[in-house]
Formats: structure tokens, sequence, C-alpha cells
């Protein structure tokens, strides 16, 4: 039984074969003259046959140089890979287009197109943005070289969007820190330099209110956590922070919280402050007790 159907499987697949091989298609690409497989292509093309109108256009580019049917058929072969979803291939062959031919009167729809395909190919803002980047400068510079262009508008709603994903990228990898900085303290301190790097690239970010609550947790935290002689300077930024929190958010859910961190800060300070004063007294006496007594001169 298992041989029967393996058998059956395989001469399906000569079936296939030989059926795609006999077919109009392929017969065209063995046979067809060029300027047959361009009219196929571009009928193809328009049927939305992506993949067909594909092997046929990327065949003609080369056959077809320095005719005005090589210019349409690497602007469509683009097309037709963009189509597919393969946005990475699409962005280059769209470059190459608009630098190979930069007077075209589709240069700026292919530059568009390169920016746009970049914009899609790029990641989930919590995989490595680096091709976010690349695309939010692609279409940058595409409004800065078409600023009338009827495409402007789309290019800066992208550019907004992906200013959005890498904002998100940065609020995740500060809240990162913050949350495994129970197994590790330089993760609180990893926390506010992250935070506070995140305040000045995204100054209007909606996360910024719990950021800069965090902010306050964090420095507390590390205070508390740290070396007893480090501690007054670390529970003094814990205030600033505090500080700078209810200024700019005093109606702030998280007020609460923070007005008791602050509360302790003030009062730890206090009692560093007291013990300093004790130890620099304590210290003062063993040196007037260790002194050596004046010697005075019999007159």
């Amino acid at each position: 039984m298992q041989q029967r159907r393996i058998v059956g499987f395989f001469c399906g697949l000569i079936l296939a074969v030989l059926f795609s091989a006999c077919s109009p298609f392929s017969k065209l690409q063995k046979h067809g003259t060029d300027d047959e497989k361009y009219k196929a292509a571009l009928e193809y093309y328009k049927k939305g046959d992506w993949y067909k109108a594909g092997v046929l256009f990327e065949e003609l580019i080369p056959r077809l140089r320095g005719s005005s049917e090589q210019e349409m058929s690497q602007f469509y072969y683009a097309y037709t890979q963009y189509h597919q979803q393969l946005y990475a291939v699409s962005a280059t062959l769209f470059k190459k287009f608009y630098e190979t031919f930069a007077r075209s009167d589709y240069a700026q729809e292919s530059m568009y197109m390169y920016a746009l395909s970049l914009y899609k190919d790029t990641p989930k803002y919590n995989l490595d943005q680096s091709n976010t980047l690349v695309a939010m400068a692609s279409l940058q510079d595409f409004v800065n070289a078409y600023p009338e262009s009827k495409y402007r508008e789309d290019c800066t709603k992208m550019i907004g969007e992906l200013r959005k994903k890498l904002e998100t990228k940065a609020y995740e990898r500060a809240k990162l820190y913050y949350k495994t900085s129970s197994f590790n303290i330089s993760s609180l301190k990893s926390s506010v330099v992250a935070i506070n790097n995140f305040q000045k690239e995204f100054p209007d970010s909606e996360f910024n209110e719990e950021l800069a609550f965090l902010k306050v947790d964090a420095q507390f935290q590390y205070a508390q956590n740290s070396m007893e002689t480090k501690q007054k300077d670390r529970y003094k930024d814990a205030i600033t922070y505090y500080q700078d929190m209810i200024d700019k958010y005093p109606k702030s859910a998280y007020v609460r919280q923070a007005e008791k961190m602050h509360e302790t800060s003030l009062k730890e300070i206090e009692r560093i402050d007291k013990l300093e004063k004790e130890i620099k007294e304590l210290q003062q006496k063993q040196n007037d007790t260790n002194r050596p007594a004046k010697v005075t001169s019999a007159n």
C-alpha cells in the first residue's frame, strides 16, 4: 500500500513537470522573440500575475539595453517584486532604476517606492531597528528632494509611524532594565540612564509620565542598595528626579508612591548627615586626645 502511494506521488510529479514544460508560458520562454515576451510580460502584469511577468521582465532587461522597453521592463520588474512582498528585492531594484534613469518620468515614483519598500521591510519594534533607521532616512530624503510631491503626506505619516516604533523599542528597553533590577543592582543604574536617554530623544512621548516615576523608583532603590558612603549623593539624585516628576506631572497617578520615596530619601539624608557629624566630632575628639601637650618654658 505504501509503495503504491509513493509510485503514485512520483507519477503525479512527473506529469506536472511534463505539463508545465508544454505550457504556453514555457514555450514562450524557450522559443518566443523579445517582442513577444515583452508584450506577454505586459499582459501578465496587467492581470496581476506578478511571478510570470517578473520572470519575463528579468530576462528581457539585459537584452533590451538602451531602449525605452528596457527602462519600462526594469520599472515594472521592480513592481512585480514589490507585489510579491519581496520588499528587500524591490527596494534594491527601485533604487537602481532612479539612479540609472535619473531623468525618467518615473524617477520620482521609483525613489518613493524605494523608500516605501524599505518601510514595508522594517521589523517589529522588539527586533533590531537598523532597517527602520535606514527607512526613515530614505523617506526624509524623498521629502527633501520632492517637497511638493503628492507622496509627501504619506512619507511624513510613515516617518511618524517608524519613529513610534523606535520610541516603543526604547521604552521597552528602559522598562526591561527596571524589571531585571531585582536580580542585578547595576540594572537600576542602567534603567535610570536608559530613561534619561529616552526623555531626551522623545520629550513628547506618552510614556514619559510612567518613566518619570520609574526613574524616581529606580534611583531610590539604587541608593538604598548602595554602600553607605555613596548613599547620600544617590538619595539626592532621587529627590531631584522626584521634583522633576512633580513639576511636570503634579496630578500623576504615581504621585503618592513617589512622595513616600521622597520622604524616605530626606530622612535618610538627615540620618547620614547626623552620622557624618558624629563621626567628625569623634575624630576631632580623638585628635585632641592624641595631640601632645604643649611644653611651657620657665621664665
